[in-house]
């Protein structure tokens, strides 16, 4: 019985390190109802037909006749008694614990009482009867009478009982059934519940009532000794005299000692041993009961106890890191206090510049505003509606007065400038605000991430405060810079942009001065040509005339160009390509996408991937002159210079000075290998860069897109505009041009100020001014800070109770873990035994 009491012992402290394992509420204390998982390992679960004498067996482990027997007293409803041994009281007291109460009771009256209470009760009831007993001569058990297996109504009671997996099963079979034991309903249902019959004793009652019966007896001893059928040879099998109780009850009557249940139970291992010579001393009465039932109970907790020592070892690493991040007790000492609060601001900073600086926080949030949202608001400006011909107008009008310009209105260009760029501003601020929240949430960010701020809110809320405000001010500065940026380009237009313009200008009207005279001198040669020309008889003129015939004839006569698309929208064919280093000219395949606006080329027609891909979206096309050669001194070649073909090359650049077009290049050069397939290619670029803001230049003295080179047409193409405000539209075109260089400039610019006013100075200034502020504060003011959060007080005392919790139970499971390797021959450096030697160093540290 010592060692069920000590298994009760190893029970509790199971119990307690399974309920800290699932984080019940337990007291560091022996109350079994500290947690609401109570332990099952030493439940006995009595199964059997009616009358086998499941009752009779549970009142000998009682020790007193307690449970009605006999065919009056058959158990209808489960019975469920909690015992707990009170070696202060005698081996006739029995007390019933009622609550809180303790009411001393006979075995007689409590058995007569049971049976009244089970006559009133209908064989279908699923009432429960609960006593609760205290005695000296039984072990802390709590014993579950069921009513006989073969009424057939047992399904919920056995499922509320036996399911648990580290309950005992206690199939009770009588003697006389011993030889038919392998069709016993209770074996089978102990075999559904355990398969493994780890948890499984048979008890084999009324031994005397056999006793003449050889077969019985046989049966019996075969059953005792592991001989039995196939079914019941893996359980352990112990023998019983169904009167033992009474036969005990009546000798302690009469002797008057409490010694006389040992001698009594001691009578009844004799008594057995002489009907049962063959079976071993092991097998025999109430106390080889007890002994087996200590035996399967350990040996189930020698099952549990590596895995929940596992559990313990992981549960005490949490512990120890939840205290680590709840922290040590706030010191009192002035010093300890201010020390305190400036290693809290250090953490904080730590935290801060790990999520500015680093994709864990939300630093990517700046990048994606400079980005994003800024750019777009300065795509989106109102261009259009001040670049209007009538607004520009009436700009230039209220700028000159009442005297207006003479050549150029420049005061209006200037007034439509600032005007145009005024509209930056309020961008530029709005981007500062952006960052400033982005900023502000990084704040509270590391705030609510440094666990020691969490400890003290007051002075978390004072550190959000401090840094806010220094972000106010870091956002003022930045809005100041940015506008100033602002007004710097609009205070002050530099004169190199708009020289060029009036030298473009100029440009354009010496060529068309140059188109006139080429085109009058065209005439006269050509006229000179007819007079001058008269058929010749001579052979080599013919084989000329037929030669020049053959060449126009091999000459192709349309566009080289192939398209492709559902709506001929892909446009492809060869040009050539000038290099920038040997500047010479490359044959390669360009293909022309209508829909997204790129131009792509390739070496081979046959190629898949692109060598280069220009984007044509606010890009310009021009056409150039060709490179000419070095004059030559014969005069077939002054001939030839003075008959120069139209040129066949034109060149793409961007608008915006400082962006490229093509990989580094800023400009890209490109030749036709016919007149017509620039004109082509021209036409087809018209079309795309007109829709994707670009725009195409042609050759004053070249001839239009698609247009016959008659003089005709090259003098209306050269012809000064008729309407007189085309001057002013022209002049607008390229302040637009201008303006808009200026914004790209800005949308470059402002980030930079940005990043200097706000988020370098939050990563500097601002933390210097958290540590200025915090240091110059009082004590008392630091001390009334750092007032702990009661919830945290909370849990850090409950953690530290855990973890005085988890080491006491760590070093007693150790203790029998320990013990259950010595008896098994489990050596230290096995699984179990290295558990067993990492928790045991662990509860020596702790």
């Amino acid at each position: 019985m010592d060692a069920i009491e000590e298994l009760a012992q190893l029970a509790d402290s199971m119990r307690q390190a399974a309920g800290l394992l699932n984080d019940d509420d337990i007291d560091d204390n022996d109350n079994s109802s500290s947690t609401k998982r109570p332990s099952t390992f030493l439940n006995v679960i009595a199964l059997g037909n009616t009358s086998a004498g499941k009752s009779a067996v549970l009142n000998s482990l009682i020790g007193h006749p307690a449970l009605p027997t006999g065919e009056g007293g058959a158990t209808r409803a489960p019975i469920c008694i909690d015992l707990k041994r009170d070696d202060n009281l005698s081996s006739k007291s029995i007390v019933l614990q009622i609550d809180s109460k303790s009411q001393p009771v006979s075995a007689s009256a409590l058995r007569h009482s049971l049976q009244d209470r089970l006559s009133k009760i209908s064989s279908k009831s699923r009432d429960e009867i609960y006593l609760k007993l205290k005695t000296s001569t039984a072990p802390p058990l709590k014993l579950v009478d069921l009513p006989g297996v073969d009424k057939g109504n047992l399904d919920d009671s056995l499922t509320q009982y036996a399911q648990h997996n580290d309950a005992i099963l206690l199939v009770v079979i009588p003697a006389a059934q011993a030889p038919e034991v392998a069709s016993a309903k209770a074996l089978r249902i102990a075999k559904e519940y355990d398969g493994e019959s780890t948890r499984t004793i048979g008890v084999i009652s009324k031994i005397d009532q056999a006793s003449s019966d050889p077969k019985i007896l046989a049966a019996v001893q075969a059953l005792l000794l592991g001989q039995g059928p196939r079914s019941a040879a893996d359980i352990p099998w112990v023998a019983l005299i169904g009167q033992s109780v009474s036969i005990a009850s009546a000798q302690s009557g009469s002797v008057g000692s409490d010694n006389s249940l040992e001698t009594a139970w001691r009578a009844e291992s004799e008594s057995l041993k002489s009907i049962l010579t063959g079976a071993p001393q092991s097998k025999l009465g109430r106390l080889a009961l007890v002994e087996t039932l200590a035996h399967q109970i350990r040996s189930r907790m020698k099952i549990r106890l590596p895995s929940l020592l596992s559990g313990l070892q992981g549960k005490s690493q949490i512990v120890q890191d939840e205290l680590v991040r709840l922290g040590e007790s706030m010191v009192t000492s002035s010093e300890g206090t201010r020390a305190l609060a400036l290693e809290l601001c250090r953490e904080f900073e730590d935290k801060f510049l790990q999520h500015i600086m680093t994709g864990e926080g939300s630093g990517w949030k700046v990048v994606a505003s400079f980005e994003g949202k800024f750019p777009d608001r300065i795509k989106q400006l109102p261009l259009d509606r001040h670049f209007d011909l009538q607004n520009v107008k009436r700009i230039v009008l209220e700028a000159d007065g009442y005297q207006p310009y003479l050549i150029s209105p420049e005061k209006g260009l200037r007034s439509l400038i600032k005007g145009v760029l005024e509209l930056a501003k309020e961008p530029s601020r709005l981007c500062v605000d952006e960052v400033h929240h982005v900023l502000a949430d990084i704040i509270s960010a590391s705030a609510n991430a440094t666990p020691g701020l969490g400890r003290y809110p007051p002075f978390k809320r004072e550190v959000v405060a401090i840094a806010t405000a220094a972000l106010e001010g870091f956002k003022n500065e930045a809005k100041t810079m940015v506008t100033a940026l602002v007004d710097m380009e609009r205070v002050f237009v530099p004169p190199q942009h708009f020289i060029r313009l009036v030298q473009r200008r100029m440009d354009r009207q010496r060529r068309e001065e140059e188109i006139k005279t080429k085109s009058s001198k065209k005439a006269v040669d050509a006229e000179q040509s007819l007079l001058n020309r008269a058929p010749s008889p001579q052979t080599g003129g013919t084989s000329k005339s037929l030669k020049d015939s053959k060449q126009d004839k091999d000459t192709p006569e349309g566009p080289t160009l192939k398209t492709a698309g559902p709506e001929g929208e892909i446009t492809a064919g060869f040009l050539l390509k000038k290099s920038a280093k040997t500047n010479g000219w490359s044959r390669r395949w360009f293909v022309l996408n209508e829909k997204t606006g790129k131009l792509g080329y390739t070496k081979k027609q046959e190629e898949r991937n692109f060598r280069g891909v220009i984007t044509l979206e606010e890009c310009a096309v021009e056409e150039i002159e060709e490179d000419e050669p070095p004059p030559s001194k014969s005069s077939k070649d002054k001939k030839k210079v003075e008959e120069k073909p139209p040129s066949l090359v034109f060149k793409i650049t961007s608008k915006v000075a400082y962006k490229t077009v093509l990989k580094a290049h800023s400009a890209v050069l490109l030749k036709a290998e016919s007149t017509v397939d620039k004109a082509e290619w021209l036409n087809k670029l018209r079309v795309v860069m007109g829709a994707k803001g670009g725009e195409v230049k042609l050759k004053p003295d070249g001839p239009p897109i698609r247009q016959t080179h008659s003089d005709g047409a090259l003098d209306t193409m050269a012809r000064k505009p008729v309407d007189p405000e085309e001057e002013l539209r022209w002049m607008a075109q390229e302040v637009r041009g201008y303006v808009e260089a200026v914004l790209n400039s800005l949308a470059a610019n402002v980030p930079k100020a940005v990043v200097l006013c706000q988020v370098e100075k939050a990563k500097e200034d601002m933390l210097n001014k958290l540590y200025s502020s915090v240091s110059s504060q009082s004590t008392a003011r630091i001390e009334e800070l750092l007032q702990e959060d009661g919830n945290v007080k909370r849990k850090r005392e409950n953690v530290q109770k855990q973890s005085s919790l988890l080491s006491k139970l760590t070093r007693q499971l150790s203790i029998h873990d320990n013990r259950a390797a010595a008896a098994t021959g489990i050596p230290n450096d096995s699984p179990a035994g290295n558990i067993y030697l990492k928790l045991v160093c662990f509860s020596s540290v702790k």
